[in-house]
């Protein structure tokens, strides 16, 4: 893909604002969760893992080397994977009690897939060795 470090940045500030922006609504507590603010819940700040993980990604897609493309398969896989695992924690229904969901944790969720599929196509040209390729043909 030609825009894939860009569209991998745009990724990672999604999933970064997403964090600041509300995640769940608690009716019966009257309480609006983020990422970064529990309120006095035992959901803890999971948006702090999401900030490191976006922290590398972000470095990762803007260096032109190939170790940098696939250390960020990693980071990204495991930004995709605490997404999904925050989404099943925040979003399910508690002694009869069921959160709304809020933007921000779609946000989240989206913007982690997105920067998944992106880090599998990097925008990156590998030198060709003439070489091997006058050995081939």
């Amino acid at each position: 893909m030609r825009f894939s470090a860009q569209i991998g940045v745009i990724a990672v500030i999604v999933v970064i604002i997403g964090c600041f922006l509300p995640w769940i609504e608690i009716p019966v507590l009257q309480k609006t969760l983020t990422g970064m603010d529990p309120q006095g819940t035992n959901f803890g700040r999971p948006g702090k893992l999401h900030l490191f993980f976006c922290a590398f990604a972000l470095i990762f897609f803007i260096i032109p080397r190939i170790w940098a493309k696939r250390a960020n398969w990693f980071f990204c896989a495991f930004a995709l994977a605490w997404a999904i695992r925050n989404y099943i924690i925040y979003a399910r229904c508690e002694i009869g009690t069921c959160p709304e969901r809020k933007y921000g944790i779609y946000l989240v969720l989206i913007g982690s897939l997105v920067m998944m599929i992106v880090s599998f196509f990097p925008d990156l040209k590998i030198p060709v060795n003439k070489e091997t390729e006058s050995e081939t043909k």
